[in-house]
């Protein structure tokens, strides 16, 4: 079957260059529309994790949407947070972004490559005796860089400051596609709740990172492309070896 209609199951991106080229070349339509969003916890939903953030001394960020959730919170519970925290961030982007709830040059701030080994090497035997919050999501799992914290022997708890909310797409009808992506085990919550009686007919589905291969397996939605891979290292290129491959 001739792909002609792709939807992704995000945002549309800022650059759309790799997927102008993909409709120019093969004369594809390629969609946006994500499946789910982000929110941030009510302060009644964390307040039941039991957490008290001034116990810790030191704060792990992964992305933004988190910072803002935990300023957030800190501001809806009355928490101030000391200038004597430090933030170990995964990477310099993340970091940066603290800025926007607090004096970057004046605080003790810290990142690393993007993965959750280089935050523990940013860690190291400085500031090993801090005690950490690891800041997460409900959606993720966490034991990539907890299994780290526990082999470096750190002090650490690991709270969830968001969560995925389902978006409302029973408008869209997807049996219009001929490929959809999915990114996160989320957007397969999302297709459930949206159509429970969902057929997957002669969609073919394209899966981006390693935790969508599970939720993909247990719906029993087969994938047809998987990326990263060493030849496809994003969505953009998959797609292009596939419809070259299949036009």
């Amino acid at each position: 079957m001739t792909v002609k209609r792709i939807l992704i199951s995000q945002s549309k991106t800022s650059n759309q260059a790799p997927y102008d080229a993909l409709r120019e070349k093969f004369g594809v339509t390629i969609d946006f529309q994500p499946f789910f969003i982000i929110e941030p916890l009510s302060s009644r939903e964390f307040r039941a994790q039991r957490i008290n953030v001034l116990d810790y001394t030191a704060i792990v960020f992964s992305a933004r949407n988190t910072i803002d959730a935990f300023f957030a919170l800190c501001e809806e519970l009355r928490v101030k947070v000391p200038e004597t925290m430090k933030y170990f961030c995964t990477t310099e982007a993340v970091a940066v972004y603290l800025q926007k709830h607090i004096v970057y040059r004046k605080r003790k701030i810290f990142f690393g490559n993007g993965t959750a080994q280089s935050v523990v090497d940013q860690i190291g035997t400085k500031h090993k005796d801090e005690k950490f919050l690891i800041t997460t999501s409900s959606a993720g799992s966490n034991e990539a860089i907890t299994k780290l914290f526990d082999g470096a022997g750190l002090d650490y708890h690991a709270a969830v400051f968001v969560k995925p909310v389902s978006q409302d797409i029973k408008s869209i009808d997807l049996h219009s596609y001929d490929m959809i992506v999915f990114y996160n085990p989320s957007d397969i919550k999302s297709l459930e709740e949206n159509f429970p009686d969902f057929e997957r007919g002669d969609i073919k589905f394209v899966t981006y990172g390693k935790q969508i291969v599970g939720a993909m397996k247990e719906a029993g939605l087969p994938i047809e492309v998987q990326a990263p891979t060493p030849e496809a290292p994003s969505v953009a290129r998959a797609l292009e070896l596939y419809l070259e491959k299949n036009k």
